[in-house]
């Protein structure tokens, strides 16, 4: 699995994802920290990764703009991290990097929602 994360992720999502070996590179780590999110997307469309992210900015510039890319939006706060993370390795046991890679997917503390974008192979 190969995730690019967003500059808002919580910095314990991002060490809890390494600790699981998850392959994971940061914004910040590619010199994108201050990117736009469209250009977020186009290097997360280059490098072949899904896009994880707090902003739920991203659900109307994928849908809206048919961008293919795949993105998981966080939607919890940094009380039910642990919750949060649970279900995030849920997502990322049962569904294949091609799926996501086709997909927008919503994350809660308790409850995720799979939605295949409609332009995808």
């Amino acid at each position: 699995m190969k995730l690019l994360l967003d500059q808002d992720i919580y910095y314990r999502t991002i060490r809890f994802l390494r600790e699981m070996k998850i392959d994971v590179v940061t914004a910040a780590e590619l010199d994108l920290s201050r990117a736009a999110d469209l250009e977020l997307l186009r290097v997360a469309h280059q490098t072949k990764r899904v896009l994880l992210t707090r902003d739920r900015d991203y659900g109307r510039l994928v849908f809206l703009n048919h961008i293919h890319v795949g993105v998981i939006y966080l939607r919890f706060s940094y009380v039910e991290l642990e919750a949060g993370h649970r279900e995030l390795i849920r997502v990322l046991q049962h569904y294949t990097i091609e799926q996501l890679m086709n997909a927008f997917v919503v994350v809660q503390s308790d409850k995720h929602r799979f939605r295949k974008l409609p332009y995808s192979s």
